[in-house]
């Protein structure tokens, strides 16, 4: 071939300055890229070996070298696939955005196997010019009598061609760096790099820095293979030791047997693993696999609390492991990694439009060679088959928890606690998943049992049902939903929960932060229901049965002098005949106005308090103190004792204001006082 000069054909749109500067947002990914290609170069000559037109060398072995060479300000990539001739490399090099994986795949659609090829755009290979300032290309193709060619590019439109003395099939690309980018020849930046995008590639990746002094290592002499470099052979004798015996006699005891050793130059190691465990059956796996992958790709060594593979191939081809991490904070603080893999290549972590986004609270890794991706392999081009990708792994997701909670009840309630704030956000954030996971949400009851929400409304007490009936029948509009009485904080409603339970009542335990917005969309899905706060109110089965004329005048009366002592005219007081005599007072919020109060939380708006004119002040007929404050109204110390009780409803619902608690505690010293006189 003679020499040839000429200028790169740019096809369209495609302007080479732009794609040197602006293909791709991150500079080191030209490691991917041109790696990449290599992959595709040996998966090329593999395939036609498998179709009977090349026949691969008995000791091939396929591999890509990446070599490091600070000093030039150089770095080589070297691959022993396909190569490449005089006309492919004008067609596929010079002809920017002409692929060569897409031209080959429809070439051999119907001969080839199934492995895939991963370039689809032809526009990695100019990645290299976003850190290099010149770029040169050794390749010898496969095919009989091929001339091996010589190409290179400073970085403009015009290139030099002409034969090269590739001696072996394959290609080299070489790139002299530009100032800038230095630190990618720097032999740990490059393994970093390498790690960070090709880990799972499905061709082993070596990496070396060019010049450097050998490194060796010892190994057992029957270990020695032909590949090996044996520079010394080593017989380490056997050792002893003394020991005395029972009798007290000594004698020798072999600790160490001879053995033979090689000293050989050290094997290279391939920085990344080639059969993923996504690869594989889920039979062929174990569980310490899973958590040995684990480890190795989120650096996370609590122990995940269980996974589900995803192993598809129709209608489209996925693979992937989703783990469910122990979760221990609050839902908004959680960050999860799926890291989405295009044929065992990294394309980026959490891409939304793949990953639903209550899956990003988990970690885990999602391989799809069908995602219609961007030449920047980071963006998405087909919205309408990305979605179906995206709810199949949300089906997934639902089946496996749905299938626990059937079939392994158990571990399923052993992991809720952990794993509930992840379910609920994604009712929250996914109708499908919500409508799939409606009858497997469980809530825990006072007993910590676990309950799913059909089995709290089989909980069917009699009582507890009059109750809301009498309740609603006193309203302009009776309210026919089933109630499910719960409790945000066991210590602070302590109180409340004795009551329930002196009734036989119970109640479910909500005390996450999601758990506001959550009943919230349960009762708009399940009409039947209602969501009430234990301390919302107090149900008729914790009173006795009284007349509205009985305690009219002990209701005028408290209210009264409870709004006197309080300085309180708003004040609401409700007096009644609770069973429990033991109980003087008990301060009820209504769950509108809590959950108005809640939102205003979540809003910024806590000082602004929405919900005061709900609050209402109960009082006990039946305990002495109140019949001693009612009998004795005018009394020097019912002020006091008013507001003693006040406090301590109020303590008993929430904590106190710092002031409203200084003077609790001096109220209290002086009530203190008085018994000791």
């Amino acid at each position: 071939m003679s020499n040839k000069h000429g200028s790169l054909s740019i096809n369209s749109d495609n302007i080479f300055p732009i794609i040197k500067k602006w293909l791709y947002s991150d500079h080191d990914i030209f490691y991917r890229e041109l790696i990449s290609n290599g992959c595709d170069a040996i998966t090329k000559l593999k395939k036609l070996d498998v179709m009977g037109e090349y026949q691969l060398p008995e000791d091939y072995e396929p591999k890509i070298q990446v070599l490091v060479n600070p000093e030039e300000k150089t770095l080589k990539f070297i691959d022993n696939g396909i190569g490449m001739t005089a006309d492919e490399v004008e067609e596929y090099i010079n002809q920017i955005a002409f692929s060569g994986a897409t031209d080959f795949l429809e070439k051999y659609k119907d001969k080839a196997s199934d492995e895939q090829i991963i370039g689809h755009f032809g526009l990695g290979f100019y990645s290299a010019f976003m850190v290099a300032d010149e770029v040169h290309i050794d390749t010898l193709s496969y095919k009989d009598g091929a001339t091996p060619v010589h190409w290179e590019c400073d970085g403009g439109t015009e290139f030099d061609m002409k034969d090269g003395d590739k001696d072996v099939v394959g290609t080299t690309i070489t790139l002299f760096l530009n100032e800038d980018c230095l630190e990618f020849a720097n032999e740990y930046r490059a393994r970093e790099v390498i790690e960070k995008y090709c880990s799972f590639m499905p061709t082993p990746i070596f990496l070396k820095k060019e010049n450097a002094e050998p490194e060796y290592e010892t190994i057992p002499a029957d270990e020695v293979t032909e590949k090996d470099t044996v520079i010394e052979n080593i017989v380490e004798e056997a050792k002893y030791e003394e020991k005395e015996n029972e009798d007290g006699t000594k004698e020798q005891v072999e600790v160490s047997p001879r053995q033979e050793k090689a000293k050989i130059v050290k094997r290279p190691v391939a920085l990344n693993d080639t059969n993923p465990l996504w690869t594989k059956h889920p039979n062929e796996c174990t569980d310490e696999d899973y958590k040995t992958f684990y480890r190795k790709v989120f650096q996370d060594y609590k122990e995940p609390l269980f996974w589900i593979h995803l192993n598809m191939d129709y209608p489209f081809n996925l693979k992937g492991i989703l783990y469910f991490p122990k979760i221990n904070t609050e839902y908004d603080s959680i960050e999860g990694t799926i890291k989405l893999y295009n044929n065992q290549v990294f394309i980026a972590d959490n891409i939304k439009e793949v990953i639903p986004e209550f899956l990003m609270l988990l970690k885990g890794v999602i391989d799809c060679p069908d995602l219609p991706l961007n030449v920047s392999r980071s963006a998405l081009q087909n919205d309408g088959f990305v979605k179906k990708i995206s709810d199949y792994i949300t089906k997934k997701v639902a089946d496996k928890l749905s299938g626990m909670c059937k079939t392994e009840k158990e571990t399923y309630e052993k992991y809720w606690d952990d794993i509930s704030p992840f379910i609920k956000f994604g009712c929250l954030k996914d109708e499908k998943f919500c409508d799939k996971m409606n009858d497997y949400i469980l809530f825990k009851n006072l007993d910590n049992k676990y309950l799913t929400l059909p089995e709290c409304l089989k909980v069917d007490d009699e009582e507890t049902a009059d109750s809301e009936n009498k309740d609603a029948e006193n309203t302009e509009e009776k309210d026919t939903r089933k109630p499910i009485y719960y409790v945000t904080d066991v210590k602070q409603q302590g109180q409340y929960i004795n009551m329930f339970k002196e009734q036989g009542m119970d109640a479910v335990i909500l005390e996450h932060n999601i758990d506001t917005s959550f009943i919230t969309q349960l009762e708009r899905r399940n009409e039947k229901i209602k969501f009430v706060r234990i301390d919302a109110d107090v149900t008729d089965s914790m009173k006795e049965e009284t007349s509205e004329e009985e305690l009219k005048e002990a209701n005028e009366t408290l209210t009264e002098t409870f709004r006197k002592a309080l300085n309180n005219e708003g004040l609401k007081v409700s007096v009644e005949k609770l069973k429990n005599a033991s109980i003087s007072s008990v301060i009820t919020l209504s769950e509108e106005g809590r959950r108005m109060q809640d939102m205003m939380k979540m809003y910024g708006m806590a000082g602004m308090d929405f919900g005061a004119n709900d609050v209402t002040l109960t009082l006990n007929a039946n305990n002495d103190l109140v019949k001693y404050i009612l009998e004795n109204k005018d009394s020097e110390h019912v002020p006091m004792f008013c507001e003693q009780l006040y406090d301590l409803a109020m303590l008993s619902n929430q904590p106190l204001s710092p002031d409203a608690m200084t003077k609790f505690i001096a109220r209290s010293n002086d009530i203190m006082m008085l018994l000791a006189k």
